[in-house]
């Protein structure tokens, strides 16, 4: 059973009927008792980081996904669910997150050109690092579908893929079973169901 962990801040539709799609069998969880209880969890995320993680701590979903990861179940993050990986983010101010990644979330403005928007938005293909079992049924050159206005830092040992905006975009880190995409992959077609079933196998 696939936990899809329900805080508050995420477009949970698209990825429920992205797992369905792919015969994977996932649940709500709005618990720490639902993440106890599931093989592997995927958090997902979209607004503002701060928020995110207070409404993570206050359901005390936080620290079940903390054991979650200790005990060395599968977990992915998606987009803002990716960011809240890492160990702090600079959004609006600065705020802790799980620390289960090295790195930090930084935002685009003053590292990319001027005439570049923000938010990096639209597909984006991906630049394989190093190999890893999530990329099982995809590979280079699969295009992605991204939508965010900060990006990680030093995360360097636990890259998995990149995208280009200006800079090496991290899209896809991995250390242990802890998985962060900051793309969409229930936004992402073939591409996305494939990265999506190569979880499920995990």
């Amino acid at each position: 059973m696939i936990a899809v962990i329900d805080y508050g801040c995420g477009n949970l539709y698209s990825l429920m009927g992205s797992l369905k799609e792919i015969s994977a069998e996932a649940c709500l969880a709005t618990t720490p008792e639902d993440i106890y209880s599931a093989e592997r969890i995927i958090l997902p995320g979209v607004g503002a980081f701060g928020d995110a993680v207070a409404k993570l701590k206050a359901s005390g979903m936080y620290d079940a996904l903390i054991s979650g990861a200790k005990a060395g179940k599968p977990i992915l993050g998606i987009c803002l669910g990716m960011q809240m990986l890492f160990e702090k983010s600079y959004e609006y101010g600065e705020h802790e997150g799980l620390g289960l990644l090295r790195g930090e979330v930084c935002p685009f403005k003053g590292d990319i050109r001027e005439d570049l928007k923000i938010p990096h938005m639209g597909w984006n293909a991906l630049d394989i690092v190093r190999e890893d079992e999530i990329m099982a049924n995809n590979s280079a050159g699969d295009h992605m579908y991204f939508v965010h206005s900060f990006y990680a830092k030093g995360c360097e040992d636990s890259l998995i893929a990149t995208a280009e905006y200006d800079v090496a975009v991290p899209a896809l880190v991995g250390k242990g079973k802890v998985y962060g995409a900051q793309f969409h992959p229930e936004k992402s077609g073939k591409a996305g169901l494939a990265l999506l079933s190569s979880f499920a196998k995990l």
